[in-house]
């Protein structure tokens, strides 16, 4: 794996990449279509203009000056909390790197006192979702969509 480092604050441009990272990973990887990178970028414009850098933290990380990762804490109504924008390229999965930054995700969030977490993912995504399970995630709801270019599940996990 290569060389890689972790920041906790947002840079301009860093928007940008995360949408652009989504969307070249999902189509590649799922075959998810525009749709889906304009849901991100939709969803990253909301969560910036709320950010709250006392409750919310991101987890940027980069390899050879170019944007490999990122992970979201988003602060949401009644004191939860949201995961969002978990991404890594190919090349940095299996090594560690993702239960790293879950452990720190998890840290910040009982930090911080949040009564409870919640994440959306899709039925594509098995290897996630048993990760989010190892991690106490338990999946509540479930409904079909269309949305991002192919017939999937949305599933909605909640941290009990």
């Amino acid at each position: 794996m290569a060389t890689f480092s972790i920041r906790n604050s947002l840079l301009p441009g860093d928007l940008g990449q995360v949408a652009s990272l989504h969307g070249k990973i999902y189509f590649e990887e799922h075959g998810f279509g525009l749709g889906f990178e304009t849901y991100v970028m939709e969803s990253l414009l909301e969560f910036y203009r709320q950010y709250d850098l006392e409750l919310d933290k991101v987890w940027v990380i980069e390899a050879q000056g170019k944007m490999v990762g990122f992970l979201l804490l988003m602060h949401r109504p009644d004191n939860q909390a949201l995961l969002r924008y978990f991404i890594l390229e190919k090349e940095f999965r299996g090594s560690g790197l993702g239960r790293m930054l879950m452990k720190e995700w998890m840290d910040f969030y009982r930090e911080k006192g949040y009564s409870g977490a919640y994440l959306y993912t899709t039925s594509r995504l098995d290897p996630a979702v048993h990760f989010y399970e190892s991690f106490g995630f338990r999946k509540v709801s479930e409904k079909h969509s269309e949305e991002f270019g192919v017939p999937l599940k949305e599933i909605l996990f909640r941290l009990p």
